[in-house]
């Protein structure tokens, strides 16, 4: 990482897909934006959406379609059950898909929960411009996805690249 230059700060939505957490119980999203602003950016925006495909898709397709909203981070909804349909709302949305996100996650999260990484369906995109992490739910799993991964591809400085100048492009010019 290159100290020598300076950081751009983003501004970072934070999206908690859960039947039952309210901002006074949301642990995982909690943890995101504590992390997020420790690291230097601005909380874009919260919410709290029902694992509904259709709420999932609309907070998410609002954020994508501000320019001032440079990532997502998204938290729940990515495992197996009827109710877990977080990636599948999302994915039609991305312009491209980040393959290698999900397969570092799994990587990584088989280090600290063995084989039941296989019930992760972590996911990311790019969608107008804008950089997209999908993440399980629980505070674990989103502490491995921002520490191991996340941080350095919202961090200018990290080399060989990152994903800064890609959503910041049209500040820029």
């Amino acid at each position: 990482m290159s100290q020598d230059t300076p950081q751009k700060p983003l501004n970072i939505a934070v999206l908690t897909v859960s039947d039952t957490r309210t901002k006074e119980t949301d642990k995982s999203g909690a943890t995101l934006i504590g992390r997020l602003q420790d690291a230097g950016h601005q909380l874009g925006d919260y919410a709290i959406v029902k694992d509904d495909i259709y709420q999932i898709r609309a907070a998410v397709s609002n954020w994508i379609a501000e320019q001032d909203i440079h990532a997502v981070l998204v938290t729940g909804g990515t495992g197996f059950t009827a109710r877990d349909t977080t990636p599948d709302a999302l994915m039609p949305l991305f312009d491209q898909v980040i393959e290698g996100y999900g397969e570092l996650f799994r990587y990584l999260s088989f280090q600290e929960i063995g084989s039941s990484t296989i019930q992760s369906r972590a996911v990311a995109g790019v969608a107008n411009r804008t950089v997209i992490f999908v993440m399980p739910g629980s505070t674990g799993a989103c502490c491995t996805a921002w520490d191991k991964i996340i941080k350095e591809q919202l961090d200018n400085r990290h080399r060989p690249c990152n994903f800064v100048n890609m959503v910041t492009y049209f500040q820029a010019h």
